[in-house]
C-alpha cells in the first residue's frame, strides 16, 4: 500500500501489519481496496478474506471520516460500520455451518431480512459551505466578477500565459489583497515559494502606495504590509518536494497562512526531466517518472488547500503548439468561391490531425500506414530515357507503386448545415479535446498562434481552475516630425504633407492584455475567442479592467 498514507496520512496501519506488505507486494492501491471484490483480491493475494473485507471497512470509514459523512448517531460511518459487521458474521456463520443453507426437504431456507438502511447525515450541507465560502479579491470588480467573485479558498487555481501577459501582477496584487479583511481578503499572511527570480519587493511597495484601496485602510484595521509576506526559493525539484512536505505546514501552522503561491510550477520539471535523451525509451521513463511527480504535488497542494482552508495559486508557462492540423478556417474556401474545400486540403488535415507535439509515440507509429501519413514512400523507379530501348518490357502488366496504389481519401460525411463538408477532428484526439482545457484553441476562426500550457494534461487533472492571460500588440504609426526635401528643394506644404503620411510605419503602441475562465467548480467559462474575455492593463495600482465603449 505505497499510497495508503498519502491517501490517509492519520490511518492506523498497526492493526494490519501483516496485510499491509502483501498487497503492497501485488501493488494493491488504496483505490483497488474501494472498488475491487475482496474475493479477487483474496484469490491474487492469498489473504484471509474477512482480515481483507476488514480493512475495506476500516478504509471505507476513515475516508468517510475525512470527508465529514456522519451515521445517524453523530458518529462518522458509524451505522454504515454495523451493517457491515452484520454482514461479515452472517458470512462468517455461513462459512462454519454450510448444512443450515439445505432446509429438510433439499430447499434452500429463507434469506434472513436485509437491515434497513441507515440514513446518512452530512457533516456540512450545502448552506454551511456557502456560509464558509471565502475568496481572495483582484481588487478590480469587474475581474472578481468573471471570477465568480476572486479566487477561493479550499482549492488549487492556476494563472497561466506566455512572458509577459499579467501572471506575475496577478500574483503579486493577490499577496496583498489576502491581508485585507473580509470580503476583500482573508486578513492573513501570504506564503510566496519562487523557483525562478526572487520576490519583487520593489513593485509590491509601488502597490502598496498607489492602490487606493490598499491607501484607506487603517493600520489598527489590518493594512497590508510587506511583513506578512513570507518568501522562499526552490532552485530545483528536491528542495521544492522537501519544503512542501515538511516545512510549509509548519509555517502555514505558525502564522496562519492564508494564501500559498507557487511561482512558478513548470519551471523545475523542465529541467529535471525535459532535458535531451539518447534513446526513445529513456524519454518515455523520464515522462512517466514526471507524471508521478505531478500527481503527487497536486494531491500535496490540494490537501494544503483543504486542510488548512488557504488558496493555493500557481503560476504555469505555455509553449507555442505546432502541427495539429491546418488553421485556414473552412469560411475562407467559401469566399473564394468553392462549397467544399479540396480534397487535398482534406487530406493534408487528416494527415496532420495527429502531428501535435503532444502526441503518444504510438500515435506517430500507426500514422505511417494511415492514408497520407508521414511514414516513408517507397519511389516508383523508371528506367531512364537512355535505356528505354534496351531495357527488356515484360508482357505482365506491373502494379503500380504502392504510392500511388492508396486511394484517395473518403469525403467526409460531417459538415456544416449547409453541406459544406468540413472535416470532423477524431473525438478522442488530443488536438481534438484540448481547446476546453487549455485555454487557446476554441475559436475556430481566430488565427493568432496557439499555446499549450506546460506539464500537459496530466497537471490539468490536478487543478481545480484555469486561468488564462493572453495578450496582443496594438501598432500604430509612427511619423518623421522632418519631412523629407526634394533634391532641387522645391515642394509646398501639401506635398511635405503627402511625404510625412507615406513616410509613416506601422509600429509597436502597446500591448492589450484579456483574462479568461476556461474552467473552474465556481465560475462560468468564458466564451470561446476573447468574446468573453476581459480585457486589463497593468498600472502603478496593480491589474485593471479595461471599461467597454
Amino acid at each position: 500500500m505505497t499510497d495508503l498514507l498519502r491517501v490517509l496520512p492519520h490511518f492506523a496501519v498497526g492493526q494490519y501489519a501483516s496485510l499491509l506488505p502483501v498487497l503492497e507486494k501485488h501493488a494493491l492501491t488504496t483505490s483497488d481496496l474501494l472498488t475491487l471484490d475482496p474475493v479477487d483480491i483474496g484469490k491474487r493475494t492469498h489473504l484471509p478474506l474477512l482480515d481483507l473485507k476488514r480493512l475495506c471497512a476500516t478504509v471505507l470509514n476513515a475516508l468517510h471520516t475525512d470527508l465529514g459523512v456522519l451515521g445517524p448517531s453523530g458518529q462518522p460511518g458509524q451505522g454504515q460500520d454495523q451493517d457491515q459487521d452484520q454482514e461479515q458474521e452472517q458470512e462468517q456463520e455461513q462459512e462454519q455451518e454450510p448444512l443450515r443453507h439445505v432446509g429438510h426437504l433439499g430447499r434452500p431456507p429463507p434469506a434472513p431480512a436485509a437491515a434497513a438502511p441507515s440514513s446518512v447525515v452530512l457533516k456540512q450541507t450545502a448552506a454551511s459551505l456557502a456560509a464558509q465560502w471565502q475568496t481572495i479579491s483582484t481588487l478590480d470588480a469587474t475581474l472578481d466578477s468573471a471570477l465568480g467573485g476572486g479566487i477561493p479558498a479550499g482549492y488549487v487555481t492556476e494563472i497561466t500565459g506566455e512572458s509577459g501577459a499579467g501572471k506575475t501582477q496577478f500574483l503579486l496584487t493577490l499577496l496583498l489583497a489576502v491581508q485585507l479583511p473580509p470580503p476583500h481578503g482573508l486578513g492573513r499572511p501570504a506564503l510566496y515559494i519562487s523557483t525562478e527570480a526572487a520576490l519583487s519587493t520593489r513593485r509590491l511597495s509601488q502597490v502598496l502606495a498607489a492602490h487606493p484601496l490598499l491607501r484607506s485602510v487603517e493600520p489598527p484595521a489590518g493594512r497590508p504590509s510587506l511583513d506578512n509576506i513570507v518568501s522562499t526559493a526552490t532552485p530545483d525539484l528536491e528542495s521544492q518536494d522537501h519544503i512542501l512536505t515538511f516545512q510549509v505546514p509548519v509555517e502555514i501552522e505558525r502564522r496562519n497562512i492564508g494564501l500559498l503561491v507557487l511561482d512558478s510550477v513548470a519551471a523545475n520539471f523542465r529541467a529535471e526531466f525535459e532535458r535531451s535523451s539518447s534513446t526513445h525509451q529513456q524519454h518515455g521513463s523520464n515522462m512517466g517518472a514526471r507524471s508521478t511527480e505531478l500527481v503527487r504535488l497536486g494531491m500535496q497542494l490540494r490537501d494544503l488547500a483543504r486542510k488548512y482552508n488557504l488558496a493555493v495559486v500557481v503560476a504555469n508557462q505555455v509553449a507555442d503548439r505546432f502541427g495539429g492540423g491546418s488553421k485556414t478556417p473552412i469560411s475562407s474556401f467559401r469566399h473564394q468561391g468553392q462549397s467544399q474545400p479540396p480534397q487535398h486540403h482534406l487530406h493534408h488535415q487528416f494527415a496532420g490531425a495527429g502531428s501535435s507535439t503532444q502526441e503518444s509515440p504510438l500515435a506517430t507509429r500507426s500514422k505511417r500506414y494511415m492514408p497520407g501519413g508521414a511514414g516513408p514512400a517507397i519511389p516508383a523507379v523508371e528506367p531512364s530515357s537512355s535505356l528505354a530501348d534496351i531495357v527488356p518490357r515484360s508482357s505482365i502488366t506491373e502494379p503500380r507503386p504502392p504510392s500511388t496504389m492508396l486511394p484517395p481519401p473518403p469525403p467526409y460525411p460531417y459538415g456544416d448545415d449547409d453541406g459544406s463538408g468540413a472535416p470532423a477532428p477524431p473525438a478522442l484526439l488530443l488536438d481534438h479535446q484540448q481547446r476546453w482545457f487549455t485555454g487557446w484553441g476554441d475559436d475556430l476562426d481566430d488565427q493568432a498562434a496557439l499555446k499549450t500550457p506546460s506539464l500537459g494534461l496530466v497537471w490539468s487533472t490536478q487543478i481545480a481552475a484555469r486561468i488564462a492571460l493572453y495578450k496582443r500588440p496594438a501598432y500604430g504609426n509612427r511619423l518623421r516630425h522632418h519631412s523629407r526635401q526634394r533634391l532641387d528643394g522645391s515642394g509646398d506644404d501639401e506635398d511635405k504633407e503627402d511625404d510625412r503620411s507615406r513616410l509613416g510605419m506601422p509600429a509597436l503602441h502597446t500591448w492589450r492584455r484579456w483574462m479568461k475562465v476556461v474552467f473552474a467548480p465556481h465560475a462560468p467559462a468564458s466564451a470561446p475567442g476573447l468574446d468573453g474575455a476581459v480585457e486589463f492593463q497593468v498600472t502603478m495600482a496593480g491589474v485593471k479592467a479595461v471599461a467597454k465603449e
